[in-house]
């Protein structure tokens, strides 16, 4: 394995501290967007030190960065951005400066580029490493400030971890010891410092989300969405706790589901809908069900007793907002197929065609902020990222940019 590595300059990264999930979602002040999802892995920060109408004046891209193929998102601790592209079937994972975009280190290893090309996970960076994972099964832990490899593994190979169809997609978490990835049947868990296996689940096909941590009955549990459904795991051993049948067209389960005390969402694309579970019991119990919502790989977000979330499959899209108890539809924008967060309780919408819409996030309909265009070429499917009053956004062809939002 060939690997080429560039150092401009060093630093000690500031211990970084998040939640993973709880069974309430909860909100903190922004500052680093260390992992997929943002501090709290529920897509939601709050900060005051942003301007929401910042678009309306034109975006202020303060800088681009072309790091091939893919659709991996940035994560951001200490001022250092972290993300991956992949160029002549080669993945690239990159440290830059998140302020500059100056790179800063860069690891490269042969990772063929597939339908879709490129990378889907997003690195998790906490303390002083990085982990990342390729579609094909590499797991990477890096030394957060020069690169260097601490270890590394293939869990597809050596797990028999089967490859899924559009490629291994689930962003690798962080729980005491463990890394938890979504990979086999319902999961698997390795030692975050020597990379060992702690866990594993049967060999076979898992789903493209990320797992969700939560508590319940005394116990720290995930939430693995599978090829045909939701596994509900042991953390600490993975072994299953319940199982939530949920079969989608092309088996593609890739949101995230969203928990609330005992009840969890799910959603999936291709008009397959979503559904309200009930985990207080010993099984599942269906609160609602319906078609509102299907996301096909952009997961929605929870606010304040609502979701909000992209409807629909890549080329059409809607914006829409439902009653998390309920299911009961309160409004839609149509304002094509794309991805949200959510940040001072703002929407920060990016649709599939670039353009980067920020709004109200409220039940009583949509009130939008600001918009502006942000990326020229299509294939935007990529979550934005918030971070220091500036938002990062990706196209499937490489580009990456930064929008200064600042006061």
């Amino acid at each position: 394995m060939h690997a080429n590595r560039l150092t401009l300059r060093t630093c000690t990264l500031a211990a970084t501290t998040f939640l993973l999930a709880t069974t309430v979602p909860s909100v903190t002040t922004s500052g680093d967007w260390p992992r997929w999802r943002g501090p709290n892995a529920n897509g939601i920060v709050e900060s005051g030190n942003w301007n929401p109408a910042a678009l309306n004046d034109g975006p202020r891209i303060t800088w681009q960065k072309e790091l091939g193929e893919g659709y991996s998102a940035a994560s951001i601790s200490g001022r250092r951005l972290y993300t991956l592209g992949n160029k002549k079937n080669r993945d690239s994972v990159f440290c830059l400066d998140a302020d500059t975009g100056a790179e800063i280190w860069k690891y490269t290893y042969a990772c063929k580029a597939r339908s879709y090309s490129g990378p889907r996970a997003t690195p998790l960076v906490t303390g002083t490493s990085v982990y990342t994972f390729s579609r094909e099964g590499h797991v990477f832990c890096f030394n957060a400030a020069d690169g260097a490899v601490k270890w590394q593994r293939n869990v597809a190979k050596e797990l028999r971890a089967d490859v899924l169809r559009w490629g291994l997609a689930g962003s690798p978490i962080m729980l005491d010891e463990k890394i938890l990835i979504n990979a086999g049947k319902r999961g698997v868990a390795l030692d975050r410092s020597t990379g060992k296996t702690i866990w594993s689940s049967a060999p076979g096909v898992g789903g493209y989300a990320t797992p969700v941590i939560y508590r319940h009955a005394g116990k720290t549990c995930a939430a693995i969405f599978g090829e045909k459904g939701l596994h509900a795991v042991d953390a600490a051993n993975g072994r299953e706790l319940w199982y939530k049948e949920w079969e989608t067209r092309y088996n593609v389960n890739a949101a995230d589901p969203i928990i609330s005390g005992t009840k969890m969402f799910i959603s999936s694309g291709y008009k397959t809908g979503s559904t309200l579970v009930d985990f207080a019991g010993k099984k599942p119990r269906i609160v609602w069900e319906n078609k509102s919502m299907s996301n096909m790989f952009s997961s929605s977000v929870l606010l304040d007793g609502y979701i909000y979330g992209i409807d629909g499959n890549a080329g059409r899209g809607t914006l829409r907002c439902l009653v998390f108890a309920t299911g009961i539809e309160k409004w839609s924008k149509n304002l094509d197929f794309g991805s949200l967060i959510v940040v001072d309780r703002k929407l920060i919408v990016l649709n599939e065609n670039g353009m980067l819409f920020i709004a109200e996030a409220v039940p009583t309909g949509y009130k939008q902020i600001s918009e502006g265009r942000i990326l020229k070429k299509k294939d935007c499917w990529t979550a934005p990222v918030f971070a220091y009053g500036k938002i990062y956004c990706r196209n499937q062809p490489g580009t990456l940019v930064c929008v200064d939002v600042s006061k």
